[in-house]
């Protein structure tokens, strides 16, 4: 077991092997015996370009030997920041290979997130784009690495020369490595945000193809889909709901989508017949208005799973009528536990509710202040434990103690109930966190950020009600002097290296912050002020 990471314990570990959860291949395995199976099948698209899965498997080969002749081996840590391309899961098998972690990181991330999840995973090397949408990631590589004392290796879809190799070197003839302990970590993926930068979630080789192979066999996945990775491939939802490994485990086809744009997949699901894709809610929105002009015929896709933030009812209702397939609502979290309507379910249950969980081993309580559960159909705090679950945060022993109670529930934020069908239904969350497009926010960590700006005394960031985002976020700020604009406040985080998903969309600018009684900010007398759009204040939206 890696350092830092939590088990589960050996009985519960025992009783998931002895019902075939838990199965003990790892993933790297995994490719190996699908592509024996699938051999000149095609794996992967991407634009002009298609690789079968022979090709896939031996890239993966000749990549993992080529990462030792830069000093990778076993056990290390390496941040992955590419976008949807295939050298994103060519990379991700290879060191899966080599018994290497890939720990996921966003292209938008930048210094901020890149420079913590260094540091605190202690990786040896990062992998990252080069030039991506005008940024230039080479830059970001090196001044990350001279704040990260492990950081030696600086790999790039595009190699500059010096410090940074191209990818493409990363060869050589291939050679056996050991296999990794299926129960150890194979890969990071990040919390969604709720402190002031993403805590660090090791996901085994047992648990992760235990969750893929059961989300693949609920929406009846074979080798006749075709998946359209719509969403970043660094996303749980993307990557294994049952996405691009449960695609490759059945034997289907996964065609890579470099933007959302309605235009461009639309396009992609014409020409190589998609069946299944998976989207936001604001994603859906768009789709939405595109099909309404669109003459694209979409009748090859049976299946759009939308999940990461709240799909309205209204919008849920059209999926079916305007894009012509099932809709499945999918609840969920990178921490594990995830619940989804059935194919076949009765219309109510799948427009009104997040469905039922992945697995029958998935044991979930919902509970009040006092951690006592509440009585049937109440809404209270989620908490979850399970075969695809984590025990604890990656080295978070302090928060750990918090996040999970003493017989290993993982306490969720999120607030929900059941009905009496067994359905689950999300009606928010206790976490401060606004999930913005299904990018979660941290409020904390943008108002630290505000805090840095000159003449900001005191600065709160909530969420405020988005038609097409589900929320945009909302700063208020007190300060002395001439109020700052909005355009000048963004400028300033990104120089600090704020995301730009996390930049504020509105400011506003007030005397003081409301406080609860104990002293803290009023964070619910704030939406309700910006909801009324008082006129005494200052408002400048972007």
């Amino acid at each position: 077991m890696l350092e830092g990471s939590t088990p589960w314990p050996a009985e519960v570990a025992r009783r998931y092997r002895t019902a075939g959860l838990w199965r003990g291949e790892t993933l790297g395995a995994l490719l190996r015996t699908v592509a024996a199976e699938h051999g000149e099948s095609t794996a992967l698209v991407h634009g002009d370009r298609r690789i079968s899965y022979l090709e896939l498997d031996g890239r993966a080969d000749r990549m993992a030997a080529g990462f030792t002749r830069y000093g990778i081996t076993s056990g290390d840590r390496v941040v992955v920041q590419l976008p949807n391309v295939p050298e994103f899961v060519a990379v991700c098998f290879a060191l899966f290979r080599l018994g290497a972690i890939p720990v996921f990181a966003l292209t938008a991330h930048r210094s901020q997130e890149i420079g913590h999840l260094c540091r605190i995973t202690g990786a040896v090397a990062y992998v990252l784009p080069g030039v991506h949408r005008g940024f230039d990631h080479r830059v970001l590589a090196r001044q990350v690495r001279s704040g990260a004392p492990t950081l030696r290796v600086l790999f790039s879809l595009s190699g500059q020369g010096g410090d940074v190799i191209d990818l493409s070197a990363v060869d050589a003839e291939p050679r056996e490595f050991a296999e990794p302990d299926p129960s150890d970590a194979a890969f990071f993926l990040l919390s969604g945000g709720t402190t002031a930068l993403p805590k660090v979630i090791p996901r085994t080789h047992d648990d992760y193809t235990c969750q893929v192979r059961a989300a693949s066999s609920v929406l009846g996945m074979s080798t006749s889909d075709v998946y359209l990775a719509v969403l970043p491939l660094e996303f749980n939802f993307t990557w294994g709901c049952p996405g691009v490994i449960g695609t490759l485990v059945s034997g289907g086809t996964v065609v890579l989508a470099d933007a959302p744009t309605a235009d461009d997949c639309f396009a992609m699901i014409v020409r190589e017949q998609v069946t299944v894709t998976s989207l936001v809610p604001s994603i859906a929105q768009l789709w939405l208005e595109a099909a309404e002009w669109s003459d694209a015929d979409l009748s090859s896709l049976r299946v759009v799973q939308i999940g990461g933030a709240k799909l309205q009812r209204s919008v849920a209702e059209r999926i079916t009528p305007v894009l012509g397939c099932e809709l499945q609502q999918v609840f969920g979290m990178a921490e594990g536990l995830l619940t989804l309507t059935r194919l076949g379910d009765p219309t109510d249950v799948v427009l009104g509710t997040q469905g039922r969980p992945l697995s029958e081993e998935d044991e979930i309580r919902i509970v009040g202040p006092d951690d006592r559960d509440v009585a049937a159909g109440e809404v209270g705090e989620l908490l979850t434990r399970g075969p695809y679950t984590l025990r604890g945060y990656y080295r978070a022993t302090e928060h750990n103690a918090i996040a999970f109670t003493e017989d290993g529930y993982y306490r969720s934020g999120d607030l929900v109930r059941l009905t009496a069908d067994g359905d689950l239904v999300v009606e928010g969350r206790i976490k401060d966190v606004v999930i913005r497009g299904g990018d979660k926010i941290s409020a904390a960590e943008v108002e630290g950020h505000l805090l840095g700006y000159p003449g900001v005394l005191r600065a709160a960031v909530i969420g405020v009600p988005d038609d097409f985002l589900g929320e945009r976020t909302c700063a208020y700020l007190v300060v002395t002097g001439e109020h700052p604009s909005l355009h000048d406040l963004k400028g300033a985080l990104r120089d600090r290296g704020l995301a730009d998903y996390k930049l504020p969309d509105r400011v506003e600018f007030v005397d003081e912050l409301p406080v609860t009684p104990l002293g803290k900010v009023d964070k619910k007398a704030l939406v309700l002020l910006a909801d009324q759009g008082r006129p005494t204040v200052a408002k400048q939206k972007g």
